[in-house]
C-alpha cells in the first residue's frame, strides 16, 4: 500500500469496479498523483471534522474509466482531484455535505448526488466553494433533499 496520508492509500483513491470488471489500467499519471495528494490532505481534513471513516467509492478515473462510468469529459476525477464517499457513521450524504460545508474545509465542489454520495472536487488555485445538488431533475445550486435517490 502506498500511503497518501495517514487514513488514505494511493489504492483506495485509483481503485475501480469499472477498471477491474473490463480490465482497464487506471494508473495515474504523474501529475494526477501530485492531485491525489492534495485530495488526500482533503479528505483528512473531512475524516477528522466528521470524526468517522469516509467510504470512497470513486476517485482519479482514467479517461478510458471515466468514459464507461458516464463521467463528464471534462471530469475532475480525471485528473485526481475529486471523489465520491459516503460517511454512514456520520449520516446521510445530505448531513455530511452540510456539515463539510459548514466548516473551514476548503473544496472546490461539494455536490450531494442522488441522495447516496457526496462528491467533493479540490481546486489548485482559488476554490469556489461551489454547492450543487445532482438528481433526476438535473443539477441545481445549494444542497438539497432528494426524496428516493432520484
Amino acid at each position: 500500500m502506498t500511503p497518501l496520508t495517514q487514513h488514505f492509500t494511493l489504492e483506495e483513491l485509483t481503485h475501480s469496479q469499472v477498471a477491474a470488471r473490463f480490465g482497464y489500467d487506471n494508473t495515474p499519471p504523474a501529475t494526477a498523483v501530485t492531485h491525489l495528494k492534495m485530495l488526500a490532505v482533503v479528505l483528512e481534513q473531512v475524516r477528522t471534522l466528521l470524526d468517522v471513516p469516509l467510504i470512497v467509492s470513486s476517485g482519479y478515473r482514467s479517461e478510458r474509466v471515466n468514459l464507461a462510468v458516464g463521467g463528464k469529459p471534462n471530469s475532475k476525477h480525471s485528473l485526481g482531484m475529486a471523489a465520491d464517499f459516503t460517511a454512514p457513521q456520520y449520516g446521510s450524504p445530505l448531513e455530511v455535505a452540510q456539515r463539510i460545508s459548514a466548516s473551514s474545509v476548503l473544496f472546490n465542489q461539494l455536490i450531494h448526488e442522488f441522495g447516496s454520495w457526496v462528491h467533493l472536487g479540490i481546486a489548485l488555485e482559488r476554490p469556489r466553494l461551489e454547492l450543487l445538488t445532482i438528481d433526476r431533475l438535473g443539477t441545481r445550486a445549494g444542497l438539497l433533499e432528494v426524496r428516493n435517490g432520484t
